[in-house]
């Protein structure tokens, strides 16, 4: 997955969590699952893309 289609998705699912929480709660079972969706989008972000930038260096 290339990292704009990637930055698209996290856009995309943060966009269905704020919807979601609007409407139901922050709490509702639908936004906990789109929030933890969101939290794998951004770890796989964070594995691909950031990882080896925050990495100290030896």
């Amino acid at each position: 997955m290339t990292k704009l289609i990637l930055l698209d998705k996290i856009e995309s699912k943060r966009k269905e969590l704020l919807s979601i929480a609007a409407e139901q709660g922050l709490t509702s079972l639908a936004a906990i699952e789109v929030s933890q969706e969101l939290d794998q989008l951004l770890n796989e972000y964070n594995r691909l893309y950031l990882s080896k930038k925050l990495s100290p260096t030896t």
